[in-house]
């Protein structure tokens, strides 16, 4: 093992060069993938006609599939219909496809778990149905929602590595390349790269106890 051959600067820039990349992947991932998991679960809950069972075997298509395939058909099935996106958005893209289809349960379990008689409650005192859902039924949900919430998002952190596949240089990929010099680097740079996920998952959860507390 050679600690010091791993941590000289161009070898530690090149690794947290790709944590950038990784970071970036993960917030814009999981920005779109809420805005789009609330949408669907919304829609979901709403039990829309038509719309809500076309969506309902969409999202379990994708909860049902290995986020790996999502990504290889992104990426190289895509291009063959004349959809060619540069790489950084197609593992963009795929993760936000996939953490959607899972926040959107999540969503629309935490909106099913409000009790009935306040909304009935809240619709009988002259309330719409979207003052409803803005200021009784979201904010009630809100506070069950955010752990599992937080806890998907931690996977998607996690799943980022998966773009290696693709050649997109996040961290895992940056780690193969400066293995593939020596060896010696192999335990090193994964000791590194475990430190660096551990560093902001764990930080994302201290956030999540925090939010958990304050919507307690």
């Amino acid at each position: 093992m050679d600690f010091a051959g791993a941590y000289s600067w161009p070898n530690l820039s090149f690794i947290l060069q790709g944590f950038g990349v990784t970071l970036l992947v993960a917030a814009l991932s999981i920005l779109f993938s809420f805005v789009l998991g609330t949408l669907l679960g919304a829609i979901r809950y709403a039990r829309i006609p038509i719309l809500y069972r076309i969506l309902a075997v969409i999202i379990d298509l994708i909860r049902n599939l290995p986020l790996l395939l999502i990504i290889y058909f992104i990426y190289i099935v895509l291009p063959l219909v004349g959809v060619k996106l540069p790489l950084l958005w197609a593992a963009i893209s795929a993760l936000t496809i996939f953490e959607g289809a899972m926040i959107s349960e999540i969503v629309r379990g935490g909106l099913n778990s409000v009790d009935r008689g306040q909304i009935e409650a809240a619709r009988s005192s002259g309330l719409s149905y979207l003052q409803t859902m803005r200021f009784i039924i979201l904010p009630l949900a809100l506070r069950r929602m955010v752990p599992p919430i937080v806890s998907q998002f931690i996977s998607l952190l996690k799943d980022t590595s998966l773009c290696v596949i693709i050649l997109l240089p996040e961290m895992m990929h940056n780690i193969q390349i400066l293995q593939g010099h020596s060896p010696n680097y192999v335990i090193p740079s994964l000791l590194l790269a475990a430190v660096l996920y551990f560093a902001v998952n764990y930080t994302l959860s201290i956030i999540a106890r925090r939010l958990e507390a304050k919507t307690a």
